[in-house]
């Protein structure tokens, strides 16, 4: 490879989904995404190719998303088979995201050996909750025993959000007191009070929440013991029905986890489906808020938070209480306000850019062991 400026190789490694960014001095080189699931046997190939197909530069890094690494990662951190071996002792606490993320970061280091591969895990951005947010009203053996606490999620997102609404506003992010809600496949909510999560709607798994896609969001944990007893349903049956068949999914009646088919269908159960999606994140935004002093924005990132203007409308409806308007205008071609200039409270919309932030941590990580040109 050539001599320019350093590129990051990023590997986002979803449950059903794989996305390969090479970026450069914040640029994306080049970008390739599957929507099958990740295949390790293969991705050695994949990766040849896709490094193969980019303009020739510098690969001095990966970086990978780790959705959950537990207690044993809670920050962006240069990969070793200890680090590994960590995490894969945590790899059910998100068995859809994390074993094919750990298969993938092995099949990566048998690649790319020469580099050093970087974890950002998504629990970094909430690493610092307050333990008023952060602690689970349980038994406290449970706690201490099995590290039962709030970790939060989508901090990828959060964090890219955070800097762009900043620029967006002009002012510091460390002065910032906002909601930012990433509305997506998984979905969540995050107050950030002075540049820092102080509160979000995610907690021990990415199951917590607001309903998502396929996943159930929170429910009566009474209900699910129940379900558990006198043989109505088997746990793994209870895990799919939560993890698979819930959420947007199962309100729809099995009509579609996508936002964009039940706004276009026109059947009942559909509506109630976005009806009660709308509602919760409504719900836990204004929540959200009361961990702030004064809410100088909402903010809207994800597939849904970005590209779909009559959910962002519906759930600025439902909060006037904190003077929030509906939007004035609804698909921006890029980062803006879509409220209106003198909107007591901005509403703002940020394309998500995962892979920005996954290059950004990588860098930061490798400060102590990156001079450009010095490369281990």
């Amino acid at each position: 490879m050539g001599t320019t400026d350093p590129a990051v190789l990023t590997v986002n490694a979803g449950s059903s989904s794989l996305q390969l960014h090479l970026v450069q001095n914040g640029r994306v080189l080049r970008a390739e995404q599957s929507e099958k699931s990740p295949d390790p046997a293969g991705v050695e190939r994949t990766l040849s190719d896709f490094l193969d197909a980019a303009p020739r530069c510098e690969v001095v890094a990966a970086g990978h998303r780790l959705v959950h690494g537990g207690d044993a990662v809670r920050q962006p951190t240069v990969v070793d088979d200890d680090v590994l071996a960590a995490v894969r002792e945590r790899a059910d606490l998100a068995p859809l995201h994390v074993p094919p993320a750990l298969a993938l970061v092995e099949a990566c280091r048998r690649r790319l050996p020469e580099i050093p591969h970087v974890l950002c895990p998504d629990t970094a951005f909430h690493a610092g909750l307050p333990e008023r947010a952060a602690t689970y009203a349980l038994p406290p053996e449970w706690r201490s025993r099995y590290g039962l606490r709030r970790y939060g999620f989508h901090g990828l997102s959060y964090a890219w959000t955070l800097r762009r609404a900043a620029e967006l506003l002009g002012r510091p992010a460390g002065t910032l007191h906002l909601v930012l809600t990433h509305l997506g496949g998984g979905s969540s909510v995050c107050a950030v009070r002075d540049g820092r999560s102080v509160d979000t709607s995610m907690g021990f798994t990415p199951l917590e929440g607001v309903p998502m896609s396929k996943r159930s969001g929170s429910v009566d944990p009474g209900m699910l013991l129940w379900l558990l007893s006198g043989s109505r349903l088997s746990l793994e049956e209870l895990r799919d029905g939560l993890e698979h068949r819930s959420g947007l999914l199962g309100l729809s009646d099995g009509r579609s986890g996508d936002t964009r088919d039940l706004v276009s269908a026109d059947d009942h159960a559909s509506a109630l489906a976005l009806e009660v999606f709308v509602h919760r994140v409504s719900r836990e935004i204004a929540a959200a808020a009361t961990s702030l002093d004064r809410l100088d924005a909402l903010v809207f990132t994800g597939e849904i938070g970005w590209d779909q203007p009559e959910v962002r409308e519906a759930v600025c409806r439902r909060l006037a209480l904190l003077g929030v308007e509906p939007p004035a205008h609804a698909d921006p071609e890029a980062d803006g306000a879509v409220s209106r200039p003198d909107a007591a409270v901005p509403v703002l919309v940020v394309r998500p850019r995962e892979e920005l932030q996954l290059a950004r941590d990588t860098l930061g990580a490798l400060d102590d062991l990156l001079q450009l040109g010095d490369l281990p």
